[in-house]
Order: C-alpha cells, then sequence, then structure tokens
C-alpha cells in the first residue's frame, strides 16, 4: 500500500493542531511506503491565466521557462496523487475555509479526464474512485452544531471535491475542534484527538498488513 500524506500548514506543531496531527499520523504508520507532499514547501503558483496561456504554448510547441515551470509543478502534484493507493489530508480551517496553498494542490489535480469526466448525457463522471482518503482537519472554533456547520467550509468543501467530483472512498475522518474557543479544556481536547489519529493510522496499518 501507497499512503501519501498531504501536509497543508506550515505552523509548527507546537503552535498548530493539524501539524500535531499529521506527525501522530505519520508516526504510528506501519507497514507502507510513505510519501509526503507538504503544500507550503513545494513550488506552487497559483492557479490562473498563466497556466492556461502555458497550455496553450504547449500545444503550439512554444513552451517558455516559466510555462515549463508551471507545468512541472502541476505535474508533481498530479503524479504523487496518482502513485498513492490512500491519501492522508492533515488540514486546517482558516477563515473558515482550507488554506490557500492546499486550495492551489485541489487546483491543480482537479482537471477534466484525469479526476473526473462528463458523460455524453453531460453528468459528472469521476476518475480516481479506485483511490482512498483520509481527513485530518483542526479548527478552533466549534463547527459541529447544526448552526455553525454551514459556515465551515473546509472540511464540507474537502468532502465535496475529493469524495463527491474525485470519487475517492473516504475511510476515516478525525476532527479536532472547540480548543481555542474552551482554552481551559484544551489540552483535554487535543490529547483526546490524537488518540483518535493515533488510532486512524493504526487502523490503515492493520488493513495494509491483510
Amino acid at each position: 500500500m501507497k499512503v501519501l500524506l498531504v501536509k497543508a500548514n506550515n505552523r509548527p506543531a507546537s503552535d498548530a493542531v493539524s501539524s500535531k496531527m499529521y506527525e501522530a499520523f505519520a508516526a504510528n504508520l506501519k507497514g507502507v511506503e510513505v510519501s509526503t507532499f507538504d503544500v507550503f514547501a513545494e513550488d506552487m503558483p497559483y492557479f490562473g491565466q498563466d497556466f492556461f496561456d502555458a497550455f496553450g504554448r504547449a500545444q503550439a510547441g512554444t513552451l517558455t521557462d516559466e510555462d515549463k515551470r508551471l507545468l512541472a509543478a502541476k505535474q508533481k502534484a498530479m503524479d504523487a496523487l496518482s502513485a498513492a493507493d490512500v491519501v492522508v489530508f492533515a488540514f486546517p480551517l482558516w477563515n473558515l475555509t482550507i488554506p490557500a496553498a492546499l486550495q492551489t494542490f485541489i487546483d491543480y489535480v482537479y482537471q477534466a479526464g484525469y479526476s473526473f469526466k462528463y458523460n455524453e448525457q453531460g453528468q459528472l463522471v469521476p476518475l480516481l474512485t479506485s483511490k482512498k482518503a483520509i481527513f485530518l482537519n483542526a479548527r478552533g472554533g466549534v463547527y459541529s452544531s447544526p448552526e455553525a456547520a454551514p459556515m465551515e467550509m473546509s472540511l464540507n468543501y474537502m468532502r465535496n471535491v475529493v469524495g463527491g467530483v474525485f470519487g475517492m472512498e473516504v475511510i476515516d475522518e478525525v476532527v479536532i475542534e472547540g480548543h481555542n474557543a474552551a482554552p481551559a479544556q484544551a489540552e483535554a481536547i487535543i490529547a483526546e484527538g490524537l488518540e483518535k489519529v493515533k488510532a486512524a493510522a493504526e487502523k490503515l496499518s492493520l488493513v495494509a498488513a491483510q
């Protein structure tokens, strides 16, 4: 089994709960081939017109050095995803959504003909259905309540894209929330959550061993 860890927080584990979650999962994952794609450490220009211009020049065979850099960055993300059987996303809720660097990773792999397609009836067909995903999400507030859940656009977004559009089977989710809203209970909240992260890694290790 090949496992890709997508790390989406460049704050140290001493300050960031999702970084703690990433480290805990990696430390307890056994018997699998592991690679990490750190979206903050990689060269990942934002997706936009420069990319579309590069796509056009690629078809014309007139790529510039900058075009090659952009297309190589996109291809690296796609290659990392292609090689994995299981993808583990460790990410925080920042300003109600995912970090921009993780959004760029999603933009790179969100490609018709690669992660999805449209059939003759115009319906979306996921293309990554053979892959599995695990989400490790941290959010300082409490967004699991019915009142706050509609505002939460990090885990919900990842579910909709990775599980919906791409068709990957989401086999586990661990959410640590409320540690900033309740500082007196923060240590206990985080500790309990990290035990769940450890259990998720051990469960995946057991599956790999079968």
